[in-house]
């Protein structure tokens, strides 16, 4: 039996037909064009569904479920979108809406909480308790405990972005000031390599953004490798802030393994080196057992296999 994993993100649909072990057959995407009618990209999504049963050839008897991952919060009973800001959604009803299209059992929670199931499926090692922290625009995360999905009693749980770091610090985008999100997301390691750069006008940071044409979250990174100073001074108070906010989750959950994605995991032990120390000294617990933390593996395919899952937990 088979599984059909959409992932709803704000600028690319991407699904994929997903076997009973977590793998990807096939796949596809398209652009989300977000600003149009949220109808509008339900029918696509369902399209994208169709052609994915058409390319695999895959009799639609043999498909369990489709499951999608959405930001957002979700009613995970009805399949009501209760408010999302990425997409913009307010008590919209996904679940049947989509079903209009495509006559399958649906199953739907938030993005986040599908990259954490489909990175514990496929490398969590069966671990009671998993942690997926997600590095990008945002800081997202999920939780999967005893292999399901931690959603608190409201189902709005796991929203690790949003933990206070400094109190009354950066401005963060969900109103509060101080969120780990405002000094741990690639976004806020972008703004912290513009303000070095502006300090240090022979940084060879300017090169490195140069060459890619824009400020990445790697450009501190990259500069820091070749010896650069306040590159090094970058990549030293960002990796700070980043640990800071995991010890936090370590001294919560204690989990088995903490699985760091997003691009700027791509940077390797170069940066999950000084992460583990940081911990290490940090973390309240010193004497028993502590947590792996690795870099994630699916990058965008945790999301497709995670809400393909779905029907599984």
């Amino acid at each position: 039996m088979y599984n059909i994993g959409i992932d709803l993100g704000g600028t690319n649909i991407a699904a994929g037909m997903v076997d009973e072990t977590g793998k990807i057959l096939i796949k596809g995407s398209m652009p989300t064009n977000r600003e149009r009618p949220t109808d509008e990209i339900v029918s696509d999504m369902a399209l994208l569904a169709k052609k994915l049963i058409d390319d695999s050839a895959i009799d639609i008897s043999s498909i369990c479920s489709v499951g999608i991952g959405c930001p957002g919060t979700v009613n995970l009973e009805t399949g009501e979108i209760i408010y999302s800001n990425n997409i913009p959604m307010e008590h919209y009803q996904m679940a049947n809406k989509f079903k209009e299209h495509l006559d399958l059992p649906v199953r739907i929670d938030n993005d986040a909480n599908c990259a954490a199931l489909g990175e514990y499926t496929v490398n969590g090692n069966n671990s009671s308790v998993f942690v997926l922290i997600t590095l990008g625009t945002g800081v997202g995360g999920g939780v999967i405990m005893n292999g399901k999905i931690f959603h608190g009693f409201n189902g709005a749980a796991s929203e690790p972005g949003h933990i206070t770091l400094i109190s009354g610090g950066k401005q963060c985008t969900c109103g509060k000031k101080g969120c780990w999100e405002a000094y741990a997301s690639a976004t806020a390691l972008i703004s912290q390599t513009e303000e070095a750069m502006a300090l240090n006008k022979n940084s060879i940071m300017y090169d490195i953004a140069k060459c890619e044409g824009k400020v990445s979250g790697q450009t501190a990174f990259e500069a820091a490798k070749r010896g650069d100073s306040a590159a090094e001074q970058v990549v030293k108070n960002y990796i700070r802030y980043l640990a800071d906010g995991i010890v936090s989750i370590e001294n919560v959950f204690q989990p088995e393994i903490i699985a760091i994605g997003g691009g700027i995991s791509k940077e390797g032990d170069y940066l999950l080196k000084s992460v583990r120390e940081y911990t290490s000294d940090n973390g309240f617990n010193k004497y028993m057992k502590k947590t792996n933390i690795v870099a994630a593996k699916l990058f965008n395919d945790a999301g497709i296999i995670g809400a393909a899952m779905l029907s599984k937990i």
